[in-house]
């Protein structure tokens, strides 16, 4: 019982918190973080009071399967993004953007994180700058996607942006699994060829293939329902199926198999959007599905937050020499790579701000960190502070940048005026009852 008083306490607290932030124009994403922190082991949690927030990190961990879907969800519409058709237009631009900014932004942070190690070497060793350097490639794509519908942002950088992020993660995962390979062959003192190069390709090209195997099959069943919600269960059957899936792990020998649920389920919406002539609904009808979901997950994303970070001198250093180079690669890689290949100066000058947010592909990455010996501790501390920092500061700036290269535009005055109308209609419901009441009763 005390698990669903916090879940709905959890989601409560992220709706009421959008009606506050709304008034200040913030987006609903840093509402619900903020929630989530508020509704943490540091602040509601501490009254252990039970299903009034969460008492531990362990609360908030037992309830990671609903983060593993929503995440499942994300990618699954952002592989709908790669339609075939759009990106005859797009495709060459994102592809090289996505790989130029990636790798741009952890040659940039490895270099000013190694800096930090030869002036610090006791608080911070070569192995775990390189870790932190890889990591910094990724960006998060679930506040990034929910920026964009909120605010129904439309053009050619939004066309842009959200085919980058997808491929951004998919770059990441291979530069971190390259990197964080020559980090643990530093540490331990040998190289390691399958860590370094098999096992990352190994798992990028089976997520892509299982994917694809699913997407295939989607297809063939969906087309022996004729009722659109039943098309909806099967099409939400399958990307927890896919979640599911790729959380499978084994070893063949010296190789580990293993799969990245984000490449699964993009794989799965980029098949089934490109061969499925009923796709363009049920995504539509699978958005509005997962809203609540989507909630949830940014909430608990709050709630896990170690606030105790804070508390050490050398980590907020660390970490805000981190937040400022990783910036400063995003920006300037996706700058120069979007002028190379003829993007609109819009596209130039906002793309980078766009990509600055980091959340749950690099807390991932952390899971993996752990294997560095001494280290792996040191680098989950320092990507929770970094990572508080820009999912709180990251959509206000995402959505600043697709305001300013116009594509979120203005409500009409006609449509706030329209919606102020209503608004004082519905206020003056109750007067005019009461008014009626008192004339029938007087006669």
């Amino acid at each position: 019982m005390a698990t669903l008083l916090s879940i709905a306490t959890a989601l409560f607290a992220g709706l009421m918190m959008t009606r506050l932030f709304n008034r200040f124009k913030l987006p609903d994403v840093t509402a619900y973080l903020i929630a989530g922190i508020l509704a943490g082991p540091f602040v509601l949690g501490r009254l252990g009071v039970p299903g009034l927030g969460f008492a531990s990190s362990t609360d908030v961990e037992a309830l990671s399967v609903f983060s593993d879907v929503a995440l499942g969800f994300i990618a699954f519409s952002i592989g709908s993004e790669f339609n075939l058709t759009a990106l005859r237009k797009t495709g060459r631009q994102a592809t090289i953007i996505g790989i130029v900014q990636a790798v741009f932004t952890t040659i940039v942070v490895d270099l000013a994180m190694i800096g930090i190690h030869f002036l610090m070497p006791q608080t911070l060793s070569l192995p775990a700058a390189i870790t932190l350097g890889a990591i910094a490639s990724a960006t998060a794509p679930a506040a990034t996607l929910m920026v964009v519908r909120q605010y129904k942002a439309k053009g050619e950088l939004t066309s842009l942006l959200l085919p980058i992020v997808a491929l951004d993660d998919a770059v990441g995962l291979i530069v971190f699994a390259v990197s964080f390979g020559i980090a643990k062959a530093l540490s331990s003192g040998r190289a390691d060829l399958i860590s370094i190069l098999i096992d990352p390709l190994l798992e990028i090209v089976l997520s892509l293939l299982l994917g694809a195997a699913a997407g295939m099959v989607l297809k063939k069943l969906e087309t022996m329902f004729h009722s659109n919600s039943n098309r909806l269960s099967m099409t939400i059957t399958f990307i927890i199926l896919t979640v599911g899936l790729s959380m499978l792990s084994f070893k063949i020998g010296p190789v580990t198999i293993g799969f990245s649920s984000l490449l699964v389920c993009m794989m799965l919406g980029t098949l089934f959007v490109n061969i499925s002539p009923l796709a363009e609904d049920l995504m539509g009808r699978a958005n509005r599905w997962s809203v609540p979901i989507l909630v949830l997950f940014f909430v608990l994303s709050g709630a896990g937050f170690n606030l105790s970070v804070f508390s050490r001198g050398s980590i907020m250093l660390i970490g805000l020499v981190y937040v400022l180079t990783r910036c400063l690669g995003k920006y300037f890689g996706a700058r120069l790579s979007s002028k190379a290949v003829n993007c609109n100066k819009e596209v130039i000058r906002y793309l980078g701000i766009t990509l600055f947010p980091q959340a749950g592909v690099a807390l991932g990455m952390c899971v993996t960190a752990d294997q560095l010996p001494g280290d792996g501790q040191l680098i989950r501390n320092i990507i929770l502070f970094t990572v508080l920092v820009y999912e709180i500061a990251g959509p206000l700036m995402t959505k600043w940048a697709l305001t300013k290269s116009g594509d979120i535009k203005p409500k009409p005055a006609e449509i706030l005026g329209r919606r102020e109308q209503k608004l004082a209609e519905v206020k003056d419901k109750p007067l005019l009852k009461s008014r009626r009441e008192r004339q029938l009763s007087s006669r």
